[in-house]
């Protein structure tokens, strides 16, 4: 068998699903698990809803979360000549026919089936008619002649052997009465083209796979091995569409989710391997196989992508993390100047503390990103007359400090406890709101110690006057 060649092949109308991207995931670790190739195939034939943005948002998807296709991307708009070829090639000798049934005639059909409540299929009314009957005004599409007789097996890699009585798939078309193919025609010239040896696509594909086969027999062609993984569900169990929230890959970057964390999560999203959890990205790569994947559909659930993203703040190195949510807040929020980063830097550590997201560690360094500190209305009737007395000797006391250490600060807030006869909270919290305008944040040593003496002075200054 030659070398492994797998295909991701996306419609560009509209940004990347989550459930195309799990394809494209399990496609791009196979092929470099058996050491073969990845192909990105654009299937931009529908002209009307197909957009160069989409087609650009696709390919810097899949870049992001580390998935990199081989050789350029293949266009199928460019290669409808191929797909016309291969029309007339099966029409030719007779895999094929030309049908003359009217929109009516079709709808009446259809109309018909559903009476009876069982599935359309189209009466084959041309497919031995002479075409010398053929009505003049109407211009025919091409159907290809299915087999009628006998059933079908599909060995299907994720899904065992898959069979169907060979009756229950209609004379499908090929060639629309414009002249243009369809999904079925296209999509076998090109894997065939492109020399694609596996399919892995969802299982919604399943009939249109037992179609396509019959195509590449008909041309005499290799038939590639398929493998058909189930869908992704919402946690209600409906399946995931479009519509659903955080559904692109875009809904997860902005809400400050890694790739390195996203990627891990699809990885095990509908595939197992042992009872490991974690995988680094070689660990993907060696592990994958076909074998792990389950037949069930899968559940897109956000507590688990968010408790998978945790894992990655809290054990990825600091300066990986760092790197992350700078291009994070570039891309999302705004640029944080060199001053502000090297502090938010330093700081990472505590700032990390409990975040599940990119996002939540930027909410967290925002006292230092902002020099104006904006107060909570509720928060600012905490510091009252006591709270005032409490902030100015604190402000006084760190005068004499040469630089901030944990020990010395705490020495200064435990005399300022037992002086006014209160507790942590007391003196915690009314230095904790002039500092950053809030009550909530990080622990009140890391936030003076991460400020500075100047930018302490300077909040604690301004709230007393």
């Amino acid at each position: 068998m030659s070398k492994v060649a797998t295909r991701f092949a996306p419609s560009p109308t509209g940004a990347l699903h989550i459930g195309g991207v799990r394809t494209a995931l399990f496609n791009w670790l196979y092929s470099k698990n058996q050491k073969g190739t990845f192909h990105l195939r654009i299937e931009d034939t529908d002209k009307e809803r197909s957009k160069e943005e989409h087609k650009i948002q696709i390919i810097n998807s899949l870049k992001w979360l580390g998935i990199e296709h081989d050789g350029e991307e293949y266009i199928q708009s460019s290669k409808i000549d191929n797909h016309l070829k291969i029309a007339n090639e099966l029409l030719k000798n007779g895999f094929a026919y030309k049908c003359y049934c009217s929109p009516d005639e079709i709808e009446e059909q259809k109309k018909r089936a559903r009476q009876k409540k069982i599935p359309y299929i189209y009466n084959r009314k041309w497919r031995d008619a002479d075409e010398k009957d053929a009505p003049k005004e109407i211009k025919p599409v091409i159907r290809f002649k299915s087999k009628i007789e006998g059933s079908s097996i599909l060995k299907d890699l994720v899904q065992g052997d898959v069979e169907i009585e060979n009756s229950t798939i209609e004379d499908f078309v090929i060639l629309r009465n414009d002249g243009t193919p369809t999904y079925n025609l296209s999509a076998t010239v090109d894997d065939h083209m492109m020399g694609m040896t596996h399919i892995i696509r969802g299982d919604d594909h399943k009939i249109n796979t037992f179609k396509q086969i019959q195509i590449y027999e008909a041309m005499n062609w290799d038939v590639p091995i398929f493998a058909h993984i189930p869908l992704i569900h919402t946690i209600e169990g409906k399946k995931l569409s479009k519509r659903d929230n955080a559904s692109t890959l875009d809904d997860y970057s902005k809400l400050g989710i890694m790739p390195d964390a996203l990627r891990n999560y699809l990885l095990r999203l509908g595939w197992s391997y042992k009872d490991k959890e974690i995988f680094t990205l070689e660990e993907s790569i060696k592990f994958f196989n076909l074998e792990g994947i389950g037949k069930s559909p899968s559940k897109l659930d956000m507590s688990r992508i968010l408790s998978m993203n945790e894992h990655y703040i809290k054990n990825i190195n600091e300066n990986d993390l760092y790197d992350n949510l700078l291009k994070y807040c570039e891309e999302y929020k705004d640029k944080i100047d060199t001053s502000k980063a090297t502090k938010i830097k330093s700081s990472l550590v505590f700032l990390k503390n409990k975040a599940k997201t990119l996002e939540e560690i930027f909410n967290n360094a925002k006292y230092i990103i902002n020099d104006e500190v904006t107060f909570n209305e509720n928060d600012l009737k905490l510091i009252d007359d006591k709270s005032k007395k409490i902030i100015n000797e604190f402000q006084n006391e760190i005068k004499n400090l040469e630089n901030f250490t944990r020990d010395n600060l705490e020495q200064i807030v435990n005399n300022l406890i037992k002086k006014y006869e209160t507790n942590f909270k007391g003196v915690g919290q009314p230095l904790r709101v002039a500092l950053t305008g809030s009550k909530f944040g990080p622990g009140l040593y890391d936030i003076v110690i991460s400020l500075g003496k100047a930018d302490v002075e300077k909040r604690l200054g301004k709230i007393l006057n």
